[in-house]
């Protein structure tokens, strides 16, 4: 199968004060265009670090991530900044929604950052928005959107650039079961559906049963 990510050697560390943390350690790892992924782990094991690389959100210590055959320690901030906004979608727990934006402006919000016209997507928007259920609140604001709806519209502002990679940070860290579950389907649809690679940080064993399989990290290594 066609590799989507690829990571050799993979180390990340800190510096606190004149303490060395090693947060990751000789990470090995590749992923599958159209898998979709649970990475576990318990607090503290580096499980977020190591998306934060992926996403290129962070930089690795020592060793090589490739993104769809590109290294990416070896892009400028430039480059680095264009492969974050199209190569890749994040989900946060936290939505991070703009409050005095609509619905409709906050999905939006990755093609302007990207210099693109947006009046060319309003059939791109009316089809993710058909997706995640939201066709009916596109005029609200998230202050009148519950945790679930509100997800959604993360999920879809993740997906308005096309991206081949959804990378999702807890994305029921916040929500109930019964919300949960719904956009765990969700996710599943859309990587059954649409064939984004998801890779998804979480905590539960529920969540973790939409995935194709289970990586799991602790004291900063991998154990598939």
């Amino acid at each position: 199968m066609e590799k989507i990510i690829e990571v050799t050697d993979l180390n990340k560390t800190y510096m606190l004060g004149t303490v060395k943390v090693e947060v990751l350690k000789d990470i090995n790892l590749s992923v599958n265009k159209g898998e979709f992924i649970t990475i576990m782990g318990p607090s503290g094991s580096g499980k977020s670090t190591l998306l934060y690389l992926l996403g290129g959100l962070d930089k690795p210590t020592t060793g090589k991530i490739i993104i769809k055959g590109n290294d990416i320690s070896t892009l400028n901030d430039e480059k680095q900044s264009i492969m974050r906004r199209r190569e890749v979608g994040f989900v946060f727990q936290f939505y991070n929604l703009v409050p005095n934006l609509t619905v409709e402006d906050n999905i939006m919000l990755p093609l302007l950052l990207d210099g693109k016209k947006i009046n060319k997507y309003s059939e791109k928007l009316n089809e993710i928005l058909s997706i995640v259920e939201l066709s009916d609140r596109k005029n609200h604001t998230p202050r009148e959107l519950s945790g679930g709806q509100q997800q959604r519209v993360a999920i879809a502002r993740a997906l308005i650039n096309d991206p081949d990679i959804i990378l999702a940070d807890e994305p029921t860290g916040n929500l109930d079961s019964k919300t949960s579950e719904e956009v765990m389907k969700l996710f599943q649809r859309i990587n059954c559906e649409k064939g984004k690679t998801i890779l998804q940080v979480s905590h539960s064993l529920e969540t973790s049963k939409y995935s194709d399989r289970i990586i799991n990290v602790r004291d900063g290594r991998v154990w598939e």
